[in-house]
């Protein structure tokens, strides 16, 4: 039951360490105290202590120096790690697709069927339909975004969006339950303004309203 215990405790410790870190109790590069000193002053045993300086140290605040102790390497932590990551990868994926799917709806506007257009549409009823989770939102947005790479007439750029699909698909959830949100009137009016200028035949409105719409989730991120 002991170890059941221990990892929340030492948690706790590392959430306390770092309050001190941050009032300054320790500048920058100073030396911890040993683990004798920290842990009655923590409340815990040595070996709750260690597993809070190596959480620490995981996060860059603290750095462990064989045979001379542990010492500060920040005074706060800026944002969680995870997350930061999380975003750059988002970030990434968002600018592949700028690439592949602004010059697709240029493409679909210029080379799209009557039959092509249609399925456009519906894709976009369904998309705007509500949907109760984020993963349906993404599935129906995907659907909208695929129907028209098919009417680009391009099979190698069709080929490169349905190959990126499941990393689109996990990026784009991501990103929207960082957000909070999805399915607002904005985002769906920029899908049917990017359906109009596919319909209008005007290639160029339809590669600037994949670009804006695309960039401003990426800007979105930071």
């Amino acid at each position: 039951m002991g170890q059941v215990r221990r990892a929340p405790l030492a948690d706790q410790a590392a959430e306390l360490l770092l309050e001190r870190i941050r009032s300054g109790e320790w500048a920058l590069g100073a030396k911890l105290p040993g683990e004798t000193t920290l842990a009655p002053q923590l409340g815990v045993g040595r070996s709750t202590v260690r597993e809070a300086i190596r959480q620490l140290a995981g996060r860059g605040v603290l750095q462990t120096r064989q045979g001379a102790g542990v010492f500060v390497t920040a005074l706060d932590v800026p944002d969680d790690w995870d997350t930061v990551v999380r975003r750059a990868d988002i970030a990434a994926v968002l600018e592949a697709r700028i690439a592949i799917e602004s010059e697709g709806a240029a493409l679909a506007a210029e080379r799209r069927t009557p039959a092509e257009l249609r399925a456009l549409r519906r894709a976009l009823d369904r998309r705007g339909a509500g949907h109760p989770t984020v993963e349906e939102h993404v599935d129906a947005d995907t659907a909208f975004h695929r129907a028209v790479m098919v009417a680009a007439h391009n099979p190698i750029l069709i080929e490169l969006f349905d190959g990126f699909v499941p990393r689109v698909r996990q990026a784009m959830v991501e990103m929207l339950r960082l957000r909070g949100s999805y399915g607002s009137t904005a985002d769906h009016d920029a899908h049917a303004a990017l359906c109009t200028a596919i319909a209008d035949r005007d290639g160029e409105a339809a590669a600037r309203l994949s670009r804006t719409h695309l960039s401003s989730l990426k800007d979105s991120l930071s």
